[in-house]
């Protein structure tokens, strides 16, 4: 059966990469992909946002699946188009339709579905330039720190955490008046700062049963110690120590299946992956967002980890029978390590070359993202380039697999983080 993956990151990469391991799985095109993903796959040249052209291309490639990496492609309905054309139904497509794909592209619609379900997340009040007054007497008269999120798509990078009055005012009107995120930050969700530590929570659902996959910790920060910039994201590591059984079946009671029975009562049909961003307080599971995808970098820190054949997964889901599928998890913990271009997450140079990857052990994986060839040369195309996944016995000896990856990989200007697990070290003391 052959396959298209839309999307062009590491994300796709490892889903690339573990598709090819199917007996199932024929040919795998990605579209637009990068130069990692040519390792696995066939780069198809279509424009990712002309339903027209993806259709075309899979009618004439004899795509059976289409998995949809990244969430833009979601919420402007491609799986809507697949759906409405009658000789496109055949094809499995792997991501929500439009409706479902609201819990990532509106923050607000997120947290009036939390609310609506009593699914326990921060309290929040949305606000646009409309009621700018309004959200500035709110922040005069709210706690510290504050959280200040615009609504729509913004590349990871529309979350601001404000420490006073005066930084939250600040952010408030590049967002509302100065339109820093453009028609994402049309509308702003302020909300409350929770204290406590994150986790990525992950499922396969077609909107009735669902399959839990592997948690993971992702970092966001630009800096060591989580400071600076907020990124696409730095680095992960799977499992995560603090998520035991205790602490997941209050997941699944207080947050996934209330989200999946809300679906139901809503009439939106799901099919796809969903991210629950979580964040533990006092032992507790707080929802901060849903994304309609996998993580980026999560997804390379998890997919390492499942033995089971994604394929059949997917055949699982199609089939509607996740209900009794048992996913195979490899007990090893999995770090992975993001390679970024000096200056991310804002200015950076492209077209730098990059070189050692050639001196990369066996045992370290390696996903491209932001990666193109000019000629013979290996460049980087983009901020996030180049994340190595690591597998060990303990998170110590893959972190330290991982580390000793990343220092050999080089190009003018490369950064990374060289504490990736920190927190989750401290976690245990």
């Amino acid at each position: 059966m052959n396959v298209l993956i839309i999307g062009s990151g590491a994300r796709e990469h490892t889903i690339a990469w573990k598709l090819k391991q199917s007996q199932y799985c024929e040919e795998v095109f990605v579209a637009p992909g990068n130069a990692g993903t040519m390792q696995f796959g066939t780069h198809a040249t279509v424009d990712i946002h002309n339903f027209e052209e993806v259709a075309k291309f899979a009618t004439d490639f004899d795509i059976m699946m289409l998995i949809v990496g990244q969430e833009n492609s979601l919420v402007e309905g491609i799986h809507d188009y697949f759906q409405e054309k009658e000789y496109l139904r055949h094809i499995l497509v792997i991501g929500p339709k439009r409706a479902g794909a609201m819990l990532e592209g509106s923050k607000d619609f997120c947290k009036a579905f939390l609310q609506k379900y009593n699914i326990p997340t921060a309290r929040h009040q949305t606000f646009t330039e409309d009621t700018y007054r309004e959200a500035v007497e709110y922040l005069r008269n709210h706690d510290y720190p504050v959280v200040l999120k615009a609504d729509g798509l913004a590349a990871g990078k529309g979350v601001i955490i404000s420490p006073d009055f005066e930084h939250a005012l600040d952010a408030l009107e590049d967002m509302l008046r100065k339109k820093r995120f453009g028609n994402a930050g049309a509308k702003v969700v302020i909300e409350e700062f929770l204290e406590g530590i994150e986790v990525s929570v992950f499922i396969l659902t077609d909107g009735k049963e669902y399959v839990l996959l592997p948690e993971a910790k992702d970092y966001k920060r630009i800096g060591e110690g989580d400071t600076g910039l907020n990124t696409g994201g730095m680095g992960a590591v799977s499992p995560v120590p603090f998520a035991d059984e205790v602490f997941m079946q209050k997941v699944k009671e207080r947050v996934i299946e209330p989200t999946i029975r809300g679906m139901q009562e809503d009439g939106i049909e799901y099919s796809g992956f969903l991210f629950i961003g979580l964040i533990k307080v006092n032992n507790e599971p707080y929802v901060i967002e849903y994304n309609v995808r996998l993580g980026d970098p999560e997804t390379e820190a998890i997919l390492p980890r499942i033995k089971s054949d994604l394929f059949e997964l997917f055949k699982a889901l199609y089939d509607h029978t996740l209900g009794n599928y048992k996913l195979v998890i490899d007990p090893r913990t999995a770090a992975t390590v993001f390679l970024v271009s000096g200056g991310y997450p804002e200015g950076f140079e492209k077209g730098k070359e990059i070189s050692g990857l050639e001196q990369v052990g066996p045992d370290v994986l390696v996903f491209h993202a932001g990666t193109k060839m000019v000629g013979d040369k290996l460049v980087n195309s983009g901020g996030r380039v180049i994340a190595v996944t690591a597998l060990g016995d303990t998170m110590e000896e893959a972190l330290a697999k991982a580390n000793t990856a990343a220092e050999t990989i080089t190009w003018q200007d490369r950064y990374y983080r060289h504490d990736i697990g920190f927190d989750l070290r401290e976690e245990r003391v």
